[in-house]
C-alpha cells in the first residue's frame, strides 16, 4: 500500500486512545509512560461517500474502500534524541512513515498524568519538534563530516553535496525543520531523499480534546492552531474519549450519537481525510456489477500509472483511458447513459488523473 502515518506525541496525550478508536484494534491504552513500546499497525478504509454512490448505481456485488496505514509509535520524551526513553528505538520507527499524526494534549483530568506534570500545548509541541530537529541534526553533522573528508579529493559532487548540509544544518540549527530547506537539484534532492530525515515529513496536528470541546476547542487549542498557521501545517480536533465510544456501536447508534452530540460525522472521519490530503493523495475509481473499487495515488499522477496500480500489465500495455467525471457519472446514473451523452472522454498516455474521476482502462500486451 505504500502510505503510512504514524502517530507520534508525548506518552499519556491519547495516542493509543485515538489509535484504538481508528483500528478498534483494542491494544493497551494506560495511564503510564511508555505503554506502547513496539508499534502498532492498522490498517484504516478511507471513509468515501462518493464509492458508496458509485456502487448502489452500479448495483455492484463487492465494494472495495482504499485504505490508509497508521503506525500508533510509543510516547516521545525529551531527550529522546539523546536515547531518553528509548528515544531512538522510537525515532527509529518515526522514520518508516511517510506523515507524522502528532497528537497534542489540549485538555485537563486530574486522573490522567501529564509527564511533565501540567498542560500545555504550545510546549508539548514544541518538545517533540525540537527533538526531531536534534535527531536530524546528528544525522546532518555526521553525513557532513564524512562529505567534507571526501570533498578534499576535489569531486564536485562531494563539494555540492557538501554545501547542501551545510544550509541543512544551518536550519536545523536555527530550530527550523528540514522540510523548509528546498532541494533545487536532482542531486540535493536524492541527498535529502538518503539521509531518510523526520523534519522532512509532512505533519498534522490532531488536538485531543475533553468531549465538551469536540465541536468548538478551546484555548489550548486556538494556540495550537496559531502555531500550526506558522509552520504550514493544519490541526483537527478530536475527542479521544468520544471517539473510541463511537467505535463499540453500531452504525444505527453512532448516528444517533452524534446528532445528539450535535456532531456531522466521527472526528476520525476528519483525521483520515486529513492525513489523505497531507499525503498528496487522490482517488479514483473502476465501477462495475462485479466491483466498485477506490484506487489510491499520488496527485499528478499520469493514466499509465494509475493503470498500473491495477496490474503492472495494464501500464506496460497501455492505449488509453476512458474517462467519466464523478459528477457526471451520478448525474446520468450510469456508464452507458454518459457514453450516449458524449460524457465519456478518452485519454492518452499524458492525461493526468483528476480526483473522483471514473476509469476503464484499455491496453494490449
Amino acid at each position: 500500500m505504500g502510505f503510512r502515518c504514524g502517530i507520534v506525541g508525548l506518552p499519556n496525550v491519547g495516542k493509543s486512545t485515538i489509535f484504538n478508536a481508528l483500528t478498534a484494534a483494542g491494544i493497551e491504552a494506560a495511564n503510564y509512560p511508555f505503554c506502547t513500546i513496539e508499534p502498532n499497525v492498522g490498517i484504516v478504509a478511507m471513509p468515501d461517500f462518493r464509492l458508496d454512490t458509485l456502487a448502489m448505481l452500479a448495483q455492484t456485488k463487492v465494494k472495495i474502500s482504499t485504505q490508509m496505514e497508521f503506525v500508533d509509535i510509543a510516547g516521545l520524551v525529551k531527550g529522546a534524541s539523546q536515547g531518553e526513553g528509548l528515544g531512538n528505538q522510537f525515532l527509529g520507527h518515526i522514520r518508516q512513515v511517510d506523515a507524522i499524526i502528532h497528537v497534542v494534549r489540549c485538555f485537563e483530568d486530574e486522573n490522567v498524568v501529564h509527564v511533565d506534570g501540567s498542560i500545555d500545548a504550545d510546549r508539548d509541541r514544541e518538545i517533540i519538534n525540537m527533538e526531531l530537529i536534534l535527531a536530524d541534526l546528528d544525522t546532518v553533522d555526521k553525513r557532513l563530516k564524512k562529505t567534507l573528508s571526501q570533498a578534499k579529493s576535489g569531486d564536485k559532487v562531494y563539494k555540492a553535496q557538501g554545501l547542501f548540509l551545510e544550509k541543512l544544518q544551518a536550519a536545523l540549527d536555527s530550530g527550523l525543520p528540514a522540510r523548509t530547506v528546498a532541494a533545487d537539484d536532482d542531486l540535493e534532492r536524492d541527498l535529502l531523499r538518503d539521509l531518510c530525515l523526520l523534519t522532512t515529513k509532512p505533519v498534522l496536528y490532531v488536538a485531543n480534546v475533553a468531549e465538551e470541546d469536540a465541536l468548538q476547542g478551546n484555548a489550548l487549542v486556538r494556540g495550537l492552531e496559531e502555531a500550526a498557521r506558522q509552520e504550514g501545517a493544519s490541526v483537527v480536533i478530536i475527542s479521544g474519549n468520544i471517539e473510541q465510544e463511537l467505535s463499540h456501536l453500531s452504525p444505527e447508534e453512532q448516528q444517533e450519537f452524534l446528532a445528539d452530540m450535535g456532531m456531522s460525522e466521527p472526528g476520525l472521519n476528519r483525521l483520515i481525510k486529513a492525513g489523505y490530503e497531507l499525503l498528496g493523495l487522490i482517488t479514483f475509481y473502476t465501477v462495475g456489477v462485479k466491483e466498485t473499487r477506490a484506487w489510491t495515488i499520488s496527485k499528478g499522477t499520469k493514466a499509465p500509472g494509475a493503470a498500473g496500480k491495477i496490474h503492472s500489465d495494464f501500464e506496460r500495455g497501455f492505449i488509453r483511458a476512458e474517462t467519466i467525471a464523478y459528477e457526471d457519472f451520478v448525474a446520468c446514473g450510469s456508464e452507458a447513459v454518459a457514453k450516449d451523452k458524449g460524457l465519456m472522454r478518452s485519454e492518452g498516455k499524458e492525461y493526468v488523473v483528476a480526483d473522483g474521476d471514473c476509469l476503464n482502462f484499455r491496453f494490449n500486451v
